[in-house]
């Protein structure tokens, strides 16, 4: 019986370790992440996902003297798998082309020109869209994005496009106030608490926790400009690009984040299956910015 039981747990183990796939009509397995695919299997999953494909996005920077540099990546990586495994979409490899420059002073970091950066975000929706995607969303670990990626939606209206980007926002108001509960610290925002539970509770391999605290996290407060912008208030407030403190992470904080941000984008997904609002908006609007005078007043 004790052997009999064993082998029980033992096979449960295995078969929990396993990433879920996703079934197709035909009773077959798929995996979501595109290059996991085989050229046939991919047919079928542009059509099980309804030509959904997710864009895990991130960078290559320092995060703070204990965090990998791949660290946005591993995050928008794991939000996108999980949402993947509860609602079936294609899971593009990451996408590290993004917004770095205020950390090129730190070693590690990656930050390629401005235009190759649009040149690479928009050939990949370009090539998704070839091979039967045609509603992207981008699906974000990076702070210093969310501008680009702000801005790369507003620039599908400056020519037709046959696929529609969606950049997937989740709101946090009701999760910053649970984990809020947990947090230690109350200063962050790179490498912090939260981000360092994140990794931990993903990849607790990569933390390197007893180290966080070897550098300042704290906002140096070395630039005040009243009511102006400048590309170097990152640096000036954090010159390690380290803000707050990951000396504690809580890996329920981590896992926290993780079902919240992906049940609410296999929601985004769940939606996009069966709404083609935006698309046909989208349409329609190519339709009249082409004849301006035509439409109606």
């Amino acid at each position: 019986m004790k052997l009999r039981n064993a082998f029980f747990a033992l096979s449960l183990l295995v078969i929990l370790s396993v990433p879920l796939l996703s079934q197709d009509s035909g009773g077959e397995k798929l995996p979501y992440r595109w290059n996991e695919l085989t050229a046939p299997d991919f047919v079928k999953a542009v059509e099980l996902s309804d030509g959904i494909c997710l864009l895990p996005a991130g960078i290559i920077e320092k995060h703070g003297p204990h965090l990998p540099l791949s660290t946005d990546m591993i995050l928008s990586r794991e939000i996108a798998s999980r949402a993947a495994e509860l609602e079936y979409a294609i899971v593009f490899p990451e996408f590290y082309f993004g917004q770095i420059y205020e950390a090129k002073h730190q070693p590690g970091t990656v930050a390629y020109s401005p235009e190759l950066v649009w040149m690479m975000l928009e050939e990949t929706c370009e090539e998704m869209s070839r091979n039967g995607i045609k509603k992207i969303i981008i699906v974000n670990g990076h702070g210093g994005n969310n501008n680009l990626f702000g801005y790369f939606c507003q620039a599908q209206l400056a020519k037709r496009k046959d696929y529609t980007v969606v950049f997937f926002q989740p709101n946090d108001r009701q999760l910053d106030a649970e984990v809020s509960k947990l947090r230690k610290t109350d200063y962050g925002g790179h490498a912090d608490e939260e981000e360092t539970s994140m990794v931990f509770a993903t990849r607790p391999d990569l933390v390197h926790a007893d180290r966080a605290a070897s550098q300042s996290g704290r906002d140096q407060e070395r630039l005040a400009i009243p009511f102006g912008y400048t590309g170097i208030w990152w640096y000036a407030s954090y010159p390690n690009h380290y803000a707050g403190d990951g000396s504690d992470p809580n890996k329920a904080i981590g896992e926290m984040i993780f079902k919240s941000r992906s049940e609410q984008l296999a929601e985004l997904i769940k939606f996009l299956k069966t709404d083609d609002s935006a698309s046909n908006l989208q349409d329609t609007f190519y339709k009249q910015s082409g004849h301006p005078v035509e439409t109606g007043q």
